[in-house]
Order: structure tokens, then C-alpha cells, then sequence
């Protein structure tokens, strides 16, 4: 069998290297538009199992052919180029595990998937990913869902100026976190709401005072776990770190429509993700994740809460950030459970479904627990 690891970034080299090492039977093939960075990392890695290719995912036709080669694709492409991926993968008929941060609704290629005989899961990362699963194990042990309340981020151990943060994943991805609308439930409804509002401080055990802020992190959630209340994700920073970022955005640094600089036309966003990775890239530091999920109801007729925390730190023996840990885990387990069967369903199928199995739950928490990721949970009457 052959997996085609599409993207060679901070996340999808984690998750190329544990799935190498997990299933040395398992040919794997690490695919960048940059060549040189492929090669990099198929030689860090350093097995038998492991190659590489330059490949454009953004040419759908050399997408498509390529994916004909391999029986399951995992992306760790930008949010642009992420439904683009899905559809490739529908088109080669191709399972495929997806973290990438995409503004379209996956669901709507369900159809599409099925007719296919493939299964597309998007959304394999933290949150959204492990928070969606969370939920779906939660909801499925209620007879009804009132509320879920989903609070997460990675930040340094110590706030780094001038943001507070330094940069562990895409900045194309994050800059959409701070730009997209964010889909929450508010009275039965889904409404959009901006970016960086609700604004609240709250406390976090053994991490400082952090801020939250909604983000569009719920993905999926508001269409599957149905006639909720209040639903709603929020992103974890340190504070005035939401003010800051207000204040580049008022100022046109994440617009994407260019600007003449001297007789050069240049977009004001691609200048910002390249300033963004070049001074908050930061590898020294180590970082922290924290997760907090939430999802209240009725079973049996009585007040149910089920809260769950995470809190993940930097791996300093192997030199893997919690981010990367907590991101490119769940996709790797995710996949190699397609691979060994143990997920059978076709179409798109969003991880909160995943989690909604107490077979797949129990084998997922073991697997995240292996790689030394632990989540706590409390049922509150």
C-alpha cells in the first residue's frame, strides 16, 4: 500500500515521520511544491519506506494524476487549496485525511464521495479534529445537546513580543483564523460573527491568564450535531494579543487586492505572511497547547456536562512543537486506522462521526496516549 503526503511543513513532516515508523510496511511518498524541502524531509526521516516527489497541488489534472498511484492521501496544504484537494481525491477515487483549514463546507462533496466509494475526513487536526471528536463522543452519550464550548490555542510557554506568539503552523492558515467569519449557534441559529469578537479573559489550569476570541473552528459541527442551542469556538492567546491583531487588520496588512510600492505591485497579505514567518518563527522557544471542551445536555433527564481539557507541551527530546504533536497525530492515527480497516465508512465524514463510535474512540485516545497526548474528562451533574 502507498500513502501520498501532500505538504512538507511544520505538521506534515511530523505526520509523514509517524506513520513511516508506525507502519514500516507501508510505502509512504512526501510530496512539496518545493522539491528541495521534500527531499529534506524524506532524508530526515532516514527509512526505507520513505521517498519523495515536487508536485503542484494546486494543477488539478497533475494532482489527479498523481494520486492514481496510492490508495489514500493526507493533506497539509493551505486552506486555498484544501477543497480542491478533496474533489482531486474524488476524481482519482482516493481515501483521503485532511487538516487543511478550508473556507468551504466539505460536506456539500458527501454525494459526490459516496458515488466515489471513497471516504474524504477532513478537518484531522486539533480543532478543528480532537475537539470534534470530543464533541461527538460527548453528544453521543446524550439523549440531548444544549450547549458546546470549544476553547483552544498554542502559544508560547512565556509570551514572546511583540504578539505574544510565535508562528508553529502555516501563517497563510492562521491569517484566515484572524480574517474568516466565524459560524457559531447562538438561540438555534447559525450566525456568522467576526473574527477576534467575544472577547473574554479566562483562566486555564497550569498555563497563565489567557484571552479568548471566536474563530471559525466549529467547521462541521453546527450541521451534524444538530438543534443545539449554543455552539460556539474560541482561540486561546495571551493577552492584548487580539487587540494587536485588530490593529493589522484595520491597516489593510492581511488584505489580499494589491498595492503599487514604487512601480511594484505587491499583495499586502503575501507581504505579511513572509514578515510574519521570517521574525515570529521561532524554533527555540517551546510551546504549549491548550484545549478545553465543553458539550452540556440532558441524559436520563437530568443536567449532564461532559468537560474534557488537554494540555500538551513542546517535545524537547525529539524537537517537535505540542502544535505539530496535537496536530499531525490525530491526522496520522486517523489514517492508519483507514489503512488497517478499521474505518469502513465512505463518503465525508467529519471526525465528530468518528467520535460518535465507541470503538473508534477508545482506539483513538490509546493511540494519542501512546505519543504521550492525554485528555482528562469529567461528567458534571
Amino acid at each position: 500500500m502507498k500513502i501520498l503526503i501532500l505538504g512538507c511543513g511544520n505538521i506534515g513532516s511530523v505526520a509523514a515521520e509517524d506513520i513511516v515508523k508506525s507502519m514500516n510496511s507501508i510505502d509512504v511518498v512526501v510530496a512539496d511544491r518545493d522539491g528541495a524541502r521534500a527531499k529534506e524531509v524524506a532524508e530526515r526521516i532516514g527509512e526505507n519506506n520513505v521517498s519523495w516527489i515536487q508536485l503542484d497541488a494546486s494543477n488539478h489534472n497533475e494532482l489527479v494524476n498523481a494520486l492514481k498511484d496510492f490508495d489514500l492521501a493526507m493533506g497539509f496544504l493551505p486552506g486555498k487549496l484544501g477543497y480542491c484537494l478533496a474533489q482531486a481525491c474524488i476524481d482519482a477515487e482516493k481515501d483521503l485525511v485532511d487538516v487543511s483549514y478550508m473556507s468551504q463546507n466539505p460536506l456539500t462533496l458527501n454525494e459526490k464521495a459516496v458515488k466515489a466509494c471513497v471516504t474524504i475526513i477532513p478537518d484531522c487536526g486539533l480543532a478543528p479534529g480532537i475537539s470534534n471528536i470530543l464533541v461527538g463522543h460527548a453528544a453521543a452519550k446524550l439523549d440531548k445537546v444544549w450547549g458546546v464550548h470549544i476553547m483552544v490555542g498554542g502559544v508560547p510557554e512565556k509570551p514572546i513580543p511583540p504578539l505574544g506568539y510565535t508562528i508553529t503552523w502555516s501563517p497563510e492558515s492562521l491569517i484566515d483564523e484572524y480574517t474568516r467569519k466565524a459560524r457559531i449557534v447562538k438561540e438555534g441559529k447559525i450566525v456568522e460573527v467576526e473574527a477576534l469578537s467575544g472577547l473574554e479573559e479566562v483562566e486555564f489550569p497550569n498555563v497563565r491568564r489567557l484571552e479568548a476570541f471566536y474563530t471559525d473552528g466549529l467547521r462541521t459541527l453546527p450541521y451534524t450535531v444538530r438543534n443545539v442551542n449554543d455552539m460556539w469556538e474560541k482561540t486561546l492567546r495571551y493577552p492584548e494579543h487580539a487587540e494587536k491583531i485588530k490593529l493589522l487588520k484595520a491597516l489593510g496588512f492581511f488584505d489580499e487586492r494589491q498595492v503599487d510600492v514604487e512601480g511594484v505591485s505587491i499583495s499586502p497579505r503575501k507581504l505579511t505572511v513572509k514578515l510574519l514567518k521570517s521574525k515570529l518563527w521561532k524554533p527555540e522557544v517551546k510551546d504549549i497547547v491548550a484545549l478545553k471542551v465543553e458539550v452540556s445536555g440532558t441524559k436520563n433527564d437530568k443536567q449532564t456536562r461532559y468537560v474534557y481539557h488537554l494540555l500538551d507541551r513542546y517535545d524537547e527530546k525529539r524537537g517537535i512543537t505540542a502544535m505539530a504533536r496535537t496536530t499531525a497525530y490525530p491526522a496520522s492515527i486517523i489514517a492508519q486506522l483507514i489503512l488497517k480497516k478499521a474505518i469502513k465508512e465512505k463518503g465525508v465524514v467529519p471526525p465528530e462521526r468518528l467520535g460518535m463510535s465507541e470503538e473508534f474512540f477508545s482506539k483513538f485516545l490509546n493511540e494519542l496516549e501512546k505519543r504521550g497526548i492525554k485528555i482528562t474528562e469529567e461528567v458534571l451533574g
